[in-house]
């Protein structure tokens, strides 16, 4: 984020997108690392009080929502910029960006409100933890001795329906994106056009594949430190791998770094 903030080079689109998924990913982390430090190295235990699970499940989904979103409109930004470069500065104007952030902010916002709200009224009968470093809906329902019906339905079909819809944004934008790349003549074309994405398609790799299975996991596999373990993954490692990810695989990233690293020297 310093980088991208302090070297003017990096002030495009695509360095701007990349600069809000790392806020994301701090949300994500700051949700979730500060209570599993306090579990690991001050109680001793894995879990979490169920009056502490709403605020913390409310951003991990404000979180999770905005950054599967976020994924999408960078997709979309490295398909105008293969398919369509002769408009992408017109295209991608710095008014779009912003409403292009803004909406991706907006459906987390909306995800998680859709899933936090229906647990609120849920009673959960003198079960005051739950064994678990972080609040998300699954174990917390478990939990829980009324009805969980409506949250269950209501989990269902905003997974689907918010899940589906980025997922599709993002596969469409990539098999355009793909089929222009193949029609480049030369080799060294084709490998420029595909750096500038593969980055970006490693982390939609990891995200999906692991939180697809965390959720669509037959009972007969699931277990509480398996659980954690994808949790975790998603939730932690994949934050913290992000910037590690994006800063390898980018020639303009690495370079603006060794130029602030070579200011820092005369400082």
């Amino acid at each position: 984020m310093m980088v991208i903030r302090t070297d003017f080079h990096l002030h495009s689109p695509m360095y701007f997108f990349l600069f809000h998924l790392a806020v994301v990913d701090i949300c994500y982390a700051t949700t979730v690392v500060p209570k599993m430090l306090v579990n690991f190295l001050v109680k001793g235990s894995i879990t979490i009080a169920v009056n502490a699970c709403m605020t913390q499940m409310f951003f991990i989904f404000l979180s999770a929502g905005s950054e599967v979103f976020m994924l999408s409109v960078m997709a979309y930004d490295r398909y105008v910029a293969i398919c369509n470069p002769l408009k992408y500065q017109e295209a991608m104007s710095k008014h779009f960006c912003y409403q292009l952030v803004g909406s991706a902010w907006a459906m987390g916002l909306l995800y998680s409100v859709l899933n936090t709200i229906p647990v609120l009224n849920i009673q959960f009968c003198g079960h005051t933890e739950i064994k678990h470093f972080s609040c998300e809906l699954p174990p917390l329902l478990s939990a829980a001795c009324s009805g969980t019906f409506l949250s269950k339905l209501i989990l269902l079909f905003s997974a689907v329906i918010f899940g589906s819809s980025s997922f599709l944004l993002t596969l469409i934008s990539y098999i355009y994106i793909i089929a222009t790349i193949l029609k480049i003549q030369s080799a060294e074309g084709r490998h420029k056009a595909f750096s500038t994405c593969s980055s970006h398609f490693i982390v939609v790799g990891l995200l999906y594949v692991t939180a697809l299975f965390q959720y669509t996991k037959p009972k007969s596999v699931s277990s509480i430190i398996l659980d954690q373990v994808l949790s975790t993954q998603y939730s932690i490692l994949t934050p913290m791998l992000n910037p590690i990810i994006y800063s390898l695989k980018n020639k303009d990233m690495k370079t603006a770094l060794g130029r602030i690293l070579k200011k820092l020297q005369f400082v």
